[in-house]
């Protein structure tokens, strides 16, 4: 009987590492891919298919697709978890790097999703999982292009459900809220050089970087482990989030006015936003 194939992005560490090594203990034939080869190494040690891929580019997508398809005929999964967050106020953010944000949270994604579906409507199934945010429902200051990628990328997503339905492909959204990754630490690095020294919104950035990834209690384990129930689900969800309190932020986002979720989100984060 021939393993089913999933292909996991972002797979040098937190979410997308944890997801490959769990769908490889699951049976699964994995290929994992990212820019950091040299972090994938103990998924090497374990028999997963490593792979150089910057999403950035369309010649290392086709490239790492047509690794895979040289040594499987289908393709049953592809999360796509590679990505990261610009954060910066938007006064501050050039435009060079509210370009990279896209092109890796949402033109990277699209054009490897673009690349395995004709062979998943060919083999009519298929499982794209696509990695947002609960951030792709809500919005809060500092990181504006970041939730705007991931409002993005819901849309495209909710679109490519409608459409690839008929072909007996399922389109997930996977919304995590904070997770115990790298991707907090990288994020405030990107966060403070974007603000220069004498920005308006000095104060609030200062504040911010100390404060607002300290005590993120979601594992990346719990996501993969999320990742793969709706893969199992014969029906699965349009979204996914780890936890209660994520739902309920969702659904704040969601029922709440803009001004009385405003009100709620200053609310929460008065500390960390006085100015001094």
């Amino acid at each position: 009987m021939n393993k089913k194939t999933a292909i996991v992005t972002g797979a040098s560490a937190g979410i997308g590492k944890a997801t490959a090594i769990l769908l490889h203990n699951q049976g699964y034939q994995v290929f994992a891919g990212a820019r950091r080869v040299d972090h994938m190494q103990d998924l090497a040690a374990q028999n997963i298919t490593i792979h150089a891929l910057d999403v950035t580019k369309p010649a290392s997508n086709q490239a790492f697709i047509d690794a895979v398809k040289k040594q499987c005929s289908s393709i049953d999964v592809i999360v796509n978890s590679a990505g990261y967050g610009s954060q910066g106020a938007l006064e501050d953010v050039s435009p060079e790097e509210a370009k990279n944000q896209f092109a890796v949270n949402v033109f990277g994604l699209m054009n490897l999703t673009q690349l395995v579906l004709p062979l998943m409507r060919q083999q009519h199934f298929g499982k794209v999982v696509n990695i947002s945010s609960v951030g792709g429902q809500m919005y809060a200051p500092l990181a504006g292009w970041y939730y705007a990628s991931k409002h993005a990328l819901e849309a495209l997503s909710d679109t490519l459900r409608m459409e690839v339905k008929q072909f007996g492909i399922d389109v997930i959204i996977i919304e995590p809220g904070g997770t115990k990754t790298e991707w907090g630490n990288i994020a405030m690095k990107n966060l403070l050089e974007q603000t220069p020294p004498a920005s308006a919104y000095r104060d609030w950035v200062t504040n911010y970087a100390n404060g607002s990834f300290a005590n993120f209690s979601t594992t990346p384990e719990q996501i993969a482990a999320l990742i793969l129930k709706s893969i199992n689900a014969r029906k699965p969800k349009t979204r996914y989030q780890p936890n209660f309190a994520m739902t309920m932020l969702v659904i704040a986002a969601r029922k709440l006015s803009y001004k009385m979720f405003d009100r709620q989100m200053f609310k929460q984060l008065n500390g960390m936003f006085k100015s001094k």
